[in-house]
Protein backbone atom coordinates (compact mmCIF):
# COMPACT_ATOMS: atom_id res chain seq x y z
CA UNK A 1 0.00 0.00 0.00
CA UNK A 2 1.34 3.44 -0.98
CA UNK A 3 2.10 5.89 1.80
CA UNK A 4 2.25 8.79 -0.65
CA UNK A 5 0.35 11.92 0.37
CA UNK A 6 -1.60 13.37 -2.55
CA UNK A 7 -2.35 17.09 -2.60
CA UNK A 8 -4.46 19.58 -4.55
CA UNK A 9 -3.31 23.21 -4.49
CA UNK A 10 -5.72 26.07 -5.19
CA UNK A 11 -4.69 29.72 -5.50
CA UNK A 12 -5.64 32.38 -8.04
CA UNK A 13 -2.06 33.66 -8.37
CA UNK A 14 -0.25 31.37 -10.87
CA UNK A 15 3.29 32.27 -9.83
CA UNK A 16 2.57 31.61 -6.16
CA UNK A 17 0.64 28.43 -6.96
CA UNK A 18 3.38 26.95 -9.15
CA UNK A 19 6.06 27.91 -6.64
CA UNK A 20 4.10 26.27 -3.85
CA UNK A 21 3.74 23.11 -5.90
CA UNK A 22 7.47 22.92 -6.55
CA UNK A 23 8.24 23.52 -2.88
CA UNK A 24 5.83 20.81 -1.72
CA UNK A 25 7.09 18.25 -4.22
CA UNK A 26 10.67 18.62 -3.01
CA UNK A 27 9.53 16.80 0.12
CA UNK A 28 9.70 12.99 -0.24
CA UNK A 29 6.30 11.33 -0.06
CA UNK A 30 4.32 14.42 -1.07
CA UNK A 31 2.83 14.76 -4.55
CA UNK A 32 0.63 17.51 -5.98
CA UNK A 33 -1.87 15.81 -8.29
CA UNK A 34 -3.77 18.91 -9.46
CA UNK A 35 -3.93 22.70 -9.33
CA UNK A 36 -6.88 25.09 -9.44
CA UNK A 37 -7.12 28.85 -9.93
CA UNK A 38 -10.58 29.29 -8.39
CA UNK A 39 -12.68 27.70 -5.68
CA UNK A 40 -15.28 26.06 -7.90
CA UNK A 41 -12.64 24.27 -9.95
CA UNK A 42 -10.89 23.27 -6.73
CA UNK A 43 -14.07 21.67 -5.39
CA UNK A 44 -14.67 19.73 -8.61
CA UNK A 45 -11.08 18.46 -8.57
CA UNK A 46 -11.36 17.49 -4.90
CA UNK A 47 -14.54 15.50 -5.58
CA UNK A 48 -13.03 13.81 -8.64
CA UNK A 49 -9.52 13.08 -7.34
CA UNK A 50 -10.06 12.74 -3.55
CA UNK A 51 -6.59 13.94 -2.50
CA UNK A 52 -5.24 13.31 0.98
CA UNK A 53 -5.02 17.07 1.56
CA UNK A 54 -6.40 20.16 -0.19
CA UNK A 55 -4.36 23.35 0.31
CA UNK A 56 -6.64 26.30 -0.44
CA UNK A 57 -6.11 30.02 -0.67
CA UNK A 58 -8.85 31.84 1.21
CA UNK A 59 -9.59 34.67 -1.22
CA UNK A 60 -10.35 32.96 -4.53
CA UNK A 61 -12.88 33.79 -7.27
CA UNK A 62 -16.05 31.71 -7.76
CA UNK A 63 -15.88 30.19 -4.25
CA UNK A 64 -13.63 31.21 -1.39
CA UNK A 65 -11.69 28.70 0.69
CA UNK A 66 -14.34 28.66 3.42
CA UNK A 67 -17.09 27.75 0.96
CA UNK A 68 -15.01 24.93 -0.49
CA UNK A 69 -14.21 23.60 2.99
CA UNK A 70 -17.90 23.64 3.96
CA UNK A 71 -18.80 21.64 0.86
CA UNK A 72 -16.07 19.09 1.56
CA UNK A 73 -17.50 18.64 5.05
CA UNK A 74 -21.11 18.55 3.84
CA UNK A 75 -20.28 15.85 1.28
CA UNK A 76 -18.32 13.93 3.94
CA UNK A 77 -15.30 13.63 1.66
CA UNK A 78 -12.19 11.94 3.14
CA UNK A 79 -10.06 15.02 2.45
CA UNK A 80 -8.25 17.21 4.96
CA UNK A 81 -8.54 20.92 4.17
CA UNK A 82 -5.80 23.47 4.86
CA UNK A 83 -6.35 27.21 4.47
CA UNK A 84 -3.32 29.20 3.29
CA UNK A 85 -3.91 32.92 3.76
CA UNK A 86 -2.60 36.37 4.64
CA UNK A 87 -5.40 36.90 7.19
CA UNK A 88 -4.09 36.83 10.77
CA UNK A 89 -7.21 38.11 12.55
CA UNK A 90 -9.41 36.15 14.93
CA UNK A 91 -12.59 36.60 12.88
CA UNK A 92 -11.17 34.83 9.82
CA UNK A 93 -9.61 32.14 12.01
CA UNK A 94 -12.92 31.37 13.71
CA UNK A 95 -14.70 31.29 10.36
CA UNK A 96 -12.11 28.79 9.16
CA UNK A 97 -12.63 26.53 12.17
CA UNK A 98 -16.40 26.75 11.70
CA UNK A 99 -15.91 25.64 8.09
CA UNK A 100 -14.33 22.37 9.21
CA UNK A 101 -10.71 22.97 8.23
CA UNK A 102 -7.80 20.98 9.67
CA UNK A 103 -5.03 23.53 9.15
CA UNK A 104 -4.58 27.30 8.97
CA UNK A 105 -1.24 28.59 7.68
CA UNK A 106 -0.20 32.22 7.29
CA UNK A 107 1.43 32.91 3.91
CA UNK A 108 4.17 35.14 5.26
CA UNK A 109 5.22 32.58 7.87
CA UNK A 110 8.14 30.16 7.59
CA UNK A 111 8.01 28.11 4.40
CA UNK A 112 8.42 24.81 6.25
CA UNK A 113 5.10 25.45 8.00
CA UNK A 114 3.23 24.31 4.91
CA UNK A 115 5.07 20.98 4.91
CA UNK A 116 4.61 20.52 8.65
CA UNK A 117 0.92 21.31 8.31
CA UNK A 118 0.35 18.83 5.48
CA UNK A 119 2.12 16.05 7.37
CA UNK A 120 0.22 16.82 10.57
CA UNK A 121 -3.28 16.93 9.09
CA UNK A 122 -2.62 13.86 6.93
CA UNK A 123 -2.26 11.78 10.10
CA UNK A 124 -5.45 13.18 11.62
CA UNK A 125 -4.02 16.11 13.57
CA UNK A 126 -4.61 19.83 13.26
CA UNK A 127 -2.04 22.54 12.58
CA UNK A 128 -2.28 26.29 13.11
CA UNK A 129 0.44 28.87 12.48
CA UNK A 130 1.96 30.30 15.68
CA UNK A 131 0.60 33.72 14.68
CA UNK A 132 -2.97 32.51 15.23
CA UNK A 133 -2.55 29.70 17.75
CA UNK A 134 -3.65 31.93 20.64
CA UNK A 135 -7.05 32.31 18.98
CA UNK A 136 -7.68 28.60 19.52
CA UNK A 137 -7.11 29.06 23.25
CA UNK A 138 -9.50 32.02 23.27
CA UNK A 139 -12.08 29.90 21.50
CA UNK A 140 -11.69 27.06 24.00
CA UNK A 141 -12.08 29.46 26.92
CA UNK A 142 -15.27 30.95 25.49
CA UNK A 143 -16.65 27.49 24.81
CA UNK A 144 -15.94 26.34 28.37
CA UNK A 145 -17.63 29.44 29.76
CA UNK A 146 -20.65 28.96 27.52
CA UNK A 147 -21.04 25.35 28.64
CA UNK A 148 -22.02 26.48 32.12
CA UNK A 149 -23.21 30.05 31.63
CA UNK A 150 -25.64 29.38 28.78
CA UNK A 151 -26.57 25.73 29.33
CA UNK A 152 -24.73 24.22 26.37
CA UNK A 153 -23.41 21.44 28.60
CA UNK A 154 -26.97 20.12 28.86
CA UNK A 155 -27.24 19.52 25.11
CA UNK A 156 -26.57 16.18 23.45
CA UNK A 157 -23.99 15.98 20.61
CA UNK A 158 -26.85 15.83 18.08
CA UNK A 159 -28.54 18.87 19.61
CA UNK A 160 -25.26 20.80 19.53
CA UNK A 161 -24.77 19.86 15.88
CA UNK A 162 -28.29 21.00 15.00
CA UNK A 163 -27.74 24.28 16.85
CA UNK A 164 -24.49 24.81 14.91
CA UNK A 165 -26.24 24.14 11.60
CA UNK A 166 -28.98 26.60 12.56
CA UNK A 167 -26.21 29.15 13.07
CA UNK A 168 -25.28 28.50 9.44
CA UNK A 169 -28.89 29.41 8.58
CA UNK A 170 -29.82 25.89 7.52
CA UNK A 171 -33.51 24.95 7.42
CA UNK A 172 -34.91 21.86 9.15
CA UNK A 173 -35.04 20.19 5.74
CA UNK A 174 -31.37 21.01 5.08
CA UNK A 175 -30.35 19.74 8.51
CA UNK A 176 -32.36 16.55 8.08
CA UNK A 177 -30.61 15.81 4.79
CA UNK A 178 -27.17 16.46 6.29
CA UNK A 179 -27.76 14.32 9.39
CA UNK A 180 -29.73 11.57 7.67
CA UNK A 181 -32.87 12.03 9.78
CA UNK A 182 -36.39 13.28 9.07
CA UNK A 183 -37.38 16.97 9.20
CA UNK A 184 -39.89 16.07 11.90
CA UNK A 185 -37.09 14.61 14.04
CA UNK A 186 -35.11 17.82 13.54
CA UNK A 187 -38.12 19.86 14.68
CA UNK A 188 -38.42 17.66 17.77
CA UNK A 189 -34.75 18.26 18.55
CA UNK A 190 -35.28 22.00 18.09
CA UNK A 191 -38.14 21.92 20.58
CA UNK A 192 -35.99 20.04 23.10
CA UNK A 193 -33.16 22.55 22.66
CA UNK A 194 -35.55 25.46 23.26
CA UNK A 195 -36.80 23.75 26.41
CA UNK A 196 -33.29 23.12 27.76
CA UNK A 197 -32.11 26.65 27.01
CA UNK A 198 -35.35 28.38 28.06
CA UNK A 199 -35.86 29.87 24.62
CA UNK A 200 -39.25 30.81 23.20
CA UNK A 201 -39.75 30.01 19.52
CA UNK A 202 -37.65 29.55 16.40
CA UNK A 203 -36.53 33.18 16.16
CA UNK A 204 -35.01 33.08 19.65
CA UNK A 205 -33.37 29.73 18.89
CA UNK A 206 -31.71 30.95 15.69
CA UNK A 207 -30.61 34.17 17.40
CA UNK A 208 -29.01 32.15 20.21
CA UNK A 209 -27.30 29.86 17.69
CA UNK A 210 -25.82 32.83 15.82
CA UNK A 211 -24.59 34.43 19.05
CA UNK A 212 -22.85 31.24 20.22
CA UNK A 213 -21.70 29.69 16.95
CA UNK A 214 -18.03 29.84 17.92
CA UNK A 215 -18.73 27.86 21.10
CA UNK A 216 -20.50 25.11 19.16
CA UNK A 217 -17.82 24.31 16.57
Amino acid sequence: MSTETTIIVADDHPIFRHGLRQFIEREPGLRVIAEAEDGRTALELIKARLPSVAVLDLDMPEMDGFAVARQVRKLNLPVRVVILTMHKDELHFNQAIDSGISGYVIKDGAAHEVINCIKTVKTGGRYFSPAVSSFLLNRSRRAAQAQTQFGLADLTPTERRILFLLAELKTSKDIAAELGISPRTVDNHRAHICSKLNLQGSHALVKFALQHKNELG
